[in-house]
């Protein structure tokens, strides 16, 4: 495929989108962090910036590389390596109660963030393989169910409750848009309410049994959920200063800078898991609202994209991708204004950090290395 077609199937809109993200995260850690510490706007425009810069290496090889071979597995094998590593004292780094990031040198990453894109790759090329739809081979889904075990049951053990949810949201997504049988989907349902009632069956009835099946930190992050009241000086603080920085914003937000529940300090960790509230205090439900249209704008040009492209494997990647962004996206802003228990999960695209950004863009990189080449059935091309 010539160079000019490609760039002429190159979605500009959605770089435009990802640069507007960019723009609003500046903006909610500047508001964030002006009275604290201003260094992190810095970091974060580096951080974009390295981040820009991977997105456009991205670009520059054949995507379906990442599905010949065996190079896929290597990916993932690589991934499971890195989240071993984190388990060695002195090489793994406990950061507010959980062990999930490496130090090497004067550098700090977080391999789980990694692991999405791995299992992304790798789960998209295994259900491209199978042909025969809708997907009702046990052996076909039992493999694929395996291979997220191991990384799942790792990271759970970080403890890192949030991030196995998200790759939970991976798989389904890619299952779903790769033509799993009803089947399935209904005893996935039913098993997630059985296991949602049963949970919610023990707490409130106060049984012996909940302290076997859950860690005393995560029956606090329920009770919390339920009744943030509770305990709003203790459990509940972070949640109920959230909730108080979302009200007070009101229709048109307070303003730039002007945001009392952020300047006050009162927002625990305001740049990173709890920066919606920062934002939507400073700029309101209007503010809110226009970014919410954001991503689903974004995720709205990723399935498009995903439907144009002829290619499987590259339209379960983008499955994969926009099932990591929305539950990711839903998680965040539900926890921030008290719809959805606490996890601990970056806004994507927004929130502070290096790892979950440079993870995010590219995994842009990806769906927009796919739009460039849908179409072309030869892997490589003058």
């Amino acid at each position: 495929m010539k160079i000019s077609r490609m760039l002429r199937q190159l979605d500009y809109l959605m770089i435009i989108l990802i640069l507007v993200l960019a723009l609003i995260s500046i903006v909610a850690i500047s508001g964030a962090t002006y009275s604290t510490n201003p260094s992190f706007l810095e970091k974060q425009i580096s951080w974009y910036i390295t981040g820009i810069l991977l997105l456009t290496a991205t670009l520059l090889f054949d995507y379906r590389v990442l599905a010949q071979g065996r190079f896929a597995y290597v990916l993932y094998g690589f991934g499971i390596f890195l989240l071993l590593l984190v388990m060695i004292p002195g090489i793994g780094v406990t950061v507010k109660g959980a062990q999930q990031w490496i130090r090497l040198g004067g550098f700090q990453f977080q391999p789980s963030e990694f692991m999405k894109l791995f299992l992304i790759v790798l789960t998209a090329k295994l259900v491209s393989e199978i042909r025969t739809l809708p997907i009702f081979n046990g052996r076909q889904i039992g493999k694929i169910l395996a291979l997220f075990a191991v990384p799942i049951l790792i990271i759970l053990q970080q403890p890192d409750l949030g991030t196995a949810l998200v790759l939970v949201g991976i798989l389904g997504s890619i299952l779903l848009a790769g033509g799993l049988d009803w089947r399935y989907i209904l005893t996935a349902i039913v098993l997630v309410g059985v296991l949602v009632g049963g949970i919610l069956g023990l707490y409130l009835s106060d049984s012996p049994l909940l302290h076997i099946v859950l860690e005393d930190h995560q029956i606090q992050r329920i009770s919390t959920f339920l009744n943030p009241a509770s305990d709003p000086s203790g459990a509940g603080y972070q949640l109920t200063q959230s909730m108080i920085a979302v009200g007070s914003g009101q229709l048109s937000g307070k303003g730039f800078h002007n945001g009392t529940q952020a300047q006050g300090k009162w927002i625990p960790e305001p740049h990173n898991d709890f920066i919606f509230a920062v934002y939507a205090e400073e700029w309101g439900f209007i503010g809110g609202a226009f970014l919410l249209c954001i991503f689903i704008f974004l995720v709205y040009r990723m399935i498009r994209v995903a439907i144009l492209c002829e290619d499987r494997f590259g339209s379960m990647v983008i499955a994969g991708v926009v099932g990591m962004i929305v539950f990711q996206v839903a998680q965040n802003i539900g926890m921030t204004v008290g719809m959805l228990p606490i996890t601990g999960l970056p806004l994507p695209y927004i929130s502070y950090g290096g790892s979950s950004l440079l993870v995010q863009m590219v995994a842009a990189g990806l769906v927009l290395n796919i739009s460039m080449r849908r179409g072309n059935d030869l892997l490589f091309t003058d």
